[in-house]
């Protein structure tokens, strides 16, 4: 096998230029003060006056956004990216996309474990829907709430085996039960893709996570939609509306948590507040679970053997 078929093929160039031009032509160019001349074919900024915002050449911006240019200073990025007001994590995709590591192998994929300062939280908040999550959004570990908030209809032992295990953003589009889960299903696909497309670029050497993406794209229509448009957001907080078979609806305000030393692994917790509805629904949830009539689960269904 020769070199160039073990090696991945240098992503950053051609990407770049996509992202560029998906956030040249979402930007109003009234939102930068750009005096608008001519009939605008797309309501975005054009190359010569993002340019010219960013203070570079057209033939240099054109050559940049047509990945003819490999030599992007930090310089120009940061102009770029405060041009386009870029937030802070689209501005960190950016610079992963201008600073491609070519020639690096694709790592063949290798079943996460997760760690055991994880698990020891997951035991520490039997009141709280917990999961680990690994970097392509495997499961890796989640608490007995956790599993009946999410995945009721799933084994729980599943994350143990790599070959069974979940994965949040394939439940999320291939997946009928996620997919009624949500209450504003839209948003939360966006959301899913918008943190994949942010993580794959942190990971080009990642071959699994390629392997992801180019399953969902062929798998669902609206994942490929919404992968092509390359927003890019890291969705560490916010609120979820959920609309669960077996409790109705309730809100939960998740936190992702990074674990340290865990190579991309985070905890995915998930509150309510006192007193409110959503806390008497995950209440009726909970108590369901330790019925007497309901076999006890483990601790947590994690994928490291039990000592």
């Amino acid at each position: 096998m020769s070199s160039a078929s073990t090696t991945s093929r240098p992503r950053g160039p051609g990407e770049l230029g996509e992202f560029l031009r998906s956030r040249r032509d979402a930007f109003r160019p009234e939102d930068a003060g750009v005096v608008g001349y001519g009939l605008r074919r797309v309501p975005g900024l054009r190359r010569e006056e993002l340019a010219q915002l960013a203070g570079v050449s057209v033939a240099y911006y054109t050559r940049l956004e047509q990945g003819l240019s490999l030599t992007a200073s930090d310089g120009v990025l940061d102009a770029l990216a405060r041009a386009l007001q870029l937030r802070d994590d689209e501005r960190s995709h950016l610079l992963a996309l201008a600073r491609p590591q070519a020639g690096r192998r694709r790592r063949a994929p290798r079943p996460e474990q997760p760690t055991p300062g994880g698990l020891a939280l997951l035991d520490a908040m039997p009141g709280v829907p917990a999961v680990i999550l690994g970097r392509r959004s495997d499961v890796l570990a989640w608490n007995p709430l956790g599993h009946a908030l999410f995945a009721g209809h799933l084994d729980i032992a599943s994350p143990a085996d790599p070959a069974t295990r979940p994965n949040l953003t394939r439940m999320m589009f291939l997946d009928p039960h996620t997919r009624d889960l949500y209450r504003n299903w839209d948003a939360e696909a966006v959301l899913v893709v918008s943190s994949l497309r942010f993580v794959a670029a942190q990971h080009p050497d990642d071959r699994a996570l390629a392997e992801l993406v180019g399953e969902l794209s062929m798998r669902s229509a609206t994942f490929a939609t919404l992968w092509s448009r390359h927003t890019v957001e890291l969705c560490s907080r916010g609120v979820k509306q959920l609309h669960h078979p077996e409790i109705g609806d309730l809100d939960t305000h998740y936190q992702a948590l990074h674990l340290p030393e865990a190579d991309g692994q985070r905890l995915l917790t998930h509150t309510v507040v006192p007193g409110s509805s959503s806390a008497d629904a995950l209440r009726l949830l909970q108590e369901s679970i330790l019925a007497p009539s309901v076999p006890r689960q483990s601790r947590h269904a994690a994928g490291l053997a039990s000592n």
